[in-house]
């Protein structure tokens, strides 16, 4: 189209121009518009543009028409390239890939995402295991029992995820100059923010408009991570508060039942739907908690409970008792609680990519890593200031297994964050209940006291639930994958 040929929509075919040269209807139109200093586009004497002219039939005559004088199609002619339409989903391109195509992409990445979980469920069960073992042997054995400066500097030691997963991105894209690996990486981060905040995989997509257009999701973040951390830090407090006032077994089994609380809070919160198999598997694990608990008579206890246990022979009257089991459980509530609000307010939705899932759950681990240490520290003075707890800083080898102990704190919850956003809550849960059994078997190789039946009953019914729960959640995986395929066949049929 030339610089003065305008075509009408309507007349594209004919390529008439809306305003087209034509010889003036009078001398006197001519000199009028002479006198008025400007040039009518009837005017014979405006320069033709330097552009070439282009109309319907040159246009046409650029794109070789594939078929044969005949008519018939010729193979050897290129197609012009059919007009597609363009999605801005996460999933990009699967538009343009057959069913067969999408459905195998799609077990692909559900591939990838279940052996991170599988790397991730493992690395969170020996650092939990490492864990447990030192903060016992630091409480009893060395005499350190500062129950809220433990669990502050555990939590707060999170604020190092992120330092650590961007030194690791780092390395791994070494020739990148820095500014453009920084900024690459920080759109990376808000993209999945906005995808966080609007729940839709396409907000971070170019030209969706939240990214382009500077919508900031940070006050979202920070108002989950206010939400979430409280949630957390009461549920943590709870245990220590409520060590002295019941029996290890109660503590035990009370706290550990976060799965079924779990999976009851991801029915409304979630709309994860009831199923017969997944209900199951957690009363399977709740059971087994309670044979662990309660198997060997009440008297077993477990290795991370604190020494302001009652010992045996000396329990709680039946109020104090009544009181702990209350505040326990909850714990054990708002445990659970914070799990389902974890994957609903600050986790991405399902079809985002595994490796920015694991990028983002470090990332929000960071985020309650900082509100930890620049808010929770506020209990500290008042509660050495009122002789409930009082701050003796560590020295020596209390000093540096103390260390050591909020490192695997800080390396369990990373991959514990990590494992409910690639999978769900309620998986999560039940997979923590395997350090109960795993935690028992350590004990035997460190003190020599062999399991007893009870242990290995009530282990043995949770490894089952967690594999049962497991296979569960691998058909449902299944069938969001056979109705993915479906709706992709669909819009298949609709750009046809």
């Amino acid at each position: 189209m030339t610089a003065h040929t305008m075509l009408h929509p309507s007349a594209a075919r004919s390529a008439d121009p809306l305003l087209k040269k034509s010889p003036p209807s009078s001398d006197h139109d001519a000199d009028d518009n002479d006198d008025r200093g400007r040039r009518s586009y009837r005017s014979s004497s405006r320069q033709p543009s330097p552009l070439p002219s282009t109309s319907s039939s040159s246009l046409h005559a650029r794109i070789p028409s594939p078929f044969s004088a005949d008519g018939s199609l010729d193979p050897e002619r290129p197609m012009a390239p059919r007009r597609t339409r363009t999605t801005t989903s996460g999933s990009s391109g699967l538009r343009n890939r057959s069913p067969t195509q999408s459905a195998a992409a799609a077990r692909a990445e559900a591939r990838r995402k279940y052996t991170y979980a599988a790397f991730f469920l493992v690395v969170s069960l020996v650092s939990f295991t490492v864990q447990t073992e030192l903060a016992s042997y630091i409480q009893h054995d060395l005499g350190w029992d500062k129950a809220y400066c433990m669990l502050y500097l555990t939590h707060g030691s999170w604020i190092f995820l992120w330092p650590l997963q961007l030194a690791v991105l780092r390395l791994r894209r070494r020739d990148q100059p820095w500014p453009r690996f920084w900024q690459s990486h920080m759109r990376t981060i808000r993209g999945l923010a906005l995808v966080v905040e609007t729940r839709d995989t396409r907000a971070a997509s170019a030209g969706h408009g939240l990214l382009e257009y500077g919508h900031s999701p940070w006050p979202y973040m920070a108002k989950t991570t206010v939400f979430v951390t409280t949630s957390l830090t009461v549920a943590g407090l709870s245990w220590y508060l409520a060590v002295s006032m019941t029996t290890p077994s109660d503590l035990t089994a009370i706290y550990n039942c976060s799965a079924f609380f779990a999976y009851a809070f991801s029915v409304p919160l979630l709309k994860e739907r009831l199923r017969a198999d997944k209900m199951l598997a957690v009363a399977v694990a709740i059971v087994g908690v309670l044979v662990v608990a309660y198997g060997d008579g009440g008297d077993s206890s477990s290795s991370s409970s604190s020494s302001s246990n009652p010992a045996d022979g000396d329990l709680p009257n039946p109020a104090t008792r009544l009181a702990g089991n209350l505040i326990i459980g909850a714990g054990s509530i708002l445990y659970g609680l914070y799990e389902v609000l974890y994957k609903r307010f600050a986790c991405p939705p399902d079809g985002t990519d595994a490796t920015k899932g694991v990028i983002f759950a470090n990332t929000f681990g960071s985020l309650i890593g900082a509100f930890t240490l620049f808010v929770l520290w506020i209990p500290l003075p008042i509660l050495h200031m009122l002789g409930w707890e009082t701050f003796v800083v560590p020295t020596g080898e209390t000093a540096w297994l103390l260390a050591l102990s909020v490192l695997m704190n800080m390396m369990f919850s990373g991959s514990f964050l990590v494992l409910i956003s690639l999978t769900s809550p309620v998986l999560s849960s039940v997979a923590a209940l395997l350090t109960i059994f795993i935690v028992a078997i350590v004990d035997w190789f460190l003190t020599g006291t062999p399991l007893g039946a009870a242990a290995v009953v009530g282990g043995m019914l949770i490894i089952g639930a967690f594999g049962m729960l497991s296979w569960s959640t691998w058909r449902e995986m299944n069938e969001e994958e056979r109705r993915k395929q479906v709706d992709l066949s669909a819009d298949e049929d609709e750009d046809d």
